[in-house]
């Protein structure tokens, strides 16, 4: 990373999922997106991990092979639900170890949240060998422990207003339209938004036993 660079989350995960990739850890990765938030449902979220699990094996297990034709061979031939993609999860990530990044957790739905935590904590009891590392807004934090029973390691994130200043400068920087602004209106942007965000505790990550991963 560049001296002065401000990482957003995704920037964030994805360093992470890089360096994982780097030490041999099948690693899969999903980002809750605010503006399709309802598309995003339980069952989507946990089959692009499946996928994302299964192309780092190289070989499709068996039994994830034999549930797929099932389905195929229903009528209509319809996707696996929840309960089926977390057996298969279950099964996949038992073959190696794997390590687990979802990114704004506070964007999911609250009512698909519940699920997704549920089914993840059923992967994790399953799976030793499996790891986690969630971002998302303090306001989830106790609901992440909770759901996940306690198992996790919180870490808060407060924001630091030179980070901030040089990730608006950077951001004004990129405009398309720079005549639209002139400098007294920048000046304003800088200092409302350094401000307001600076007052706020903008992140809490939740690791599953990440000591045992990172070094």
């Amino acid at each position: 990373m560049e001296e002065g660079q401000v990482l957003t989350s995704c920037e964030a995960s994805s360093l992470v999922m890089d360096r994982l990739g780097d030490w041999g850890i099948t690693v899969a990765g999903f980002y809750f997106d605010y503006a399709v938030q309802k598309e995003q449902s339980p069952a989507n979220m946990l089959g692009a991990v499946l996928k994302q699990v299964m192309s780092g094996l190289g070989e499709v297990p068996e039994e994830v092979a034999r549930a797929y034709e099932v389905q195929k061979q229903a009528i209509g031939g319809r996707a696996p639900q929840l309960a089926e993609i977390v057996r298969m999860l279950q099964n996949t990530v038992s073959i190696k170890r794997t390590f687990i990044c979802i990114d704004a957790l506070n964007e999911c739905v609250a009512g698909y949240r519940v699920k997704i935590l549920a089914s993840l904590d059923q992967i994790l009891r399953s799976s030793p060998g499996t790891r986690m590392f969630v971002t998302g807004r303090p306001h989830i934090e106790a609901e992440v422990g909770k759901r996940l029973s306690g198992r996790g390691t919180v870490i808060r994130i407060t924001p630091q207003r030179h980070d901030i200043l040089s990730y608006l400068h950077r951001r004004l920087e990129e405009d398309t339209m720079p005549d639209a602004m002139d400098s007294n209106l920048k000046a304003d942007i800088l200092e409302k938004i350094s401000k307001d965000v600076s007052e706020m505790w903008v992140e809490a990550m939740a690791l599953e036993k990440l000591p045992h991963v990172v070094h």
